[in-house]
């Protein structure tokens, strides 16, 4: 501590002796040296007091500041590395961003085209069935209307036939004809 103290008394004093001799070759007269001395011993001790009471702190604040900006800059370091390392990660997916788009576009219509294949398929299964079971309720409604035909058919044969028998037959011809039908019946 006393060492920085003499030094500070050291410039203070220089300072006022390059002051003094400057007044002096401007037709100034000198100061007086008594006067000067008390107040550079009145600086000094100023100066010591404050040395004393609030040296440590500073020496310690700038210690503390020098730490803190150390780490900082450390700190930064780090950030910056980090950084580099994202930006070069980025660098690289952009780099690789048109192969990408392009395998997922080969995908998308890898996809689509099985998704249409697949489509295509099904509805050709269906399509199959619908066929199939069209042929059967074919089938089975031509079978329903040709069996309502032969009945309608039949009903009209009888109705003919019993017209065209009650015309022709008379009750003495009705009479041998059931006859003859039993003889041949009964009787073989």
């Amino acid at each position: 501590m006393l060492p920085a103290a003499a030094m500070i008394a050291v410039v203070v004093a220089f300072g006022a002796l390059d002051a003094a001799s400057a007044l002096a070759r401007d037709g100034h007269d000198a100061p007086r040296w008594s006067d000067f001395g008390w107040r550079v011993l009145n600086l000094v001790i100023f100066v010591g007091i404050l040395w004393y009471f609030i040296g440590d702190m500073t020496v310690k604040y700038f210690r503390g500041r020098k730490q803190g900006i150390r780490e900082t800059l450390n700190n930064l370091e780090e950030r910056r590395r980090r950084a580099s390392d994202y930006l070069a990660a980025v660098e690289k997916r952009t780099a690789n961003l048109n192969q990408e788009r392009e395998a997922i576009l080969q995908e998308s219509h890898e996809q689509a085209q099985s998704l249409k294949e697949g489509i295509i398929a099904d509805g050709e299964r269906q399509a199959a069935h619908i066929v199939v079971q069209a042929k059967s309720t074919a089938e089975n409604e031509g079978r329903a209307v040709l069996a309502e035909v032969r009945t309608a058919i039949a009903d009209e044969i009888v109705n003919a036939t019993k017209k065209v028998l009650n015309v022709r037959l008379d009750s003495a011809a009705h009479e041998r004809l059931i006859d003859n039908s039993l003889n041949k019946v009964v009787f073989k």
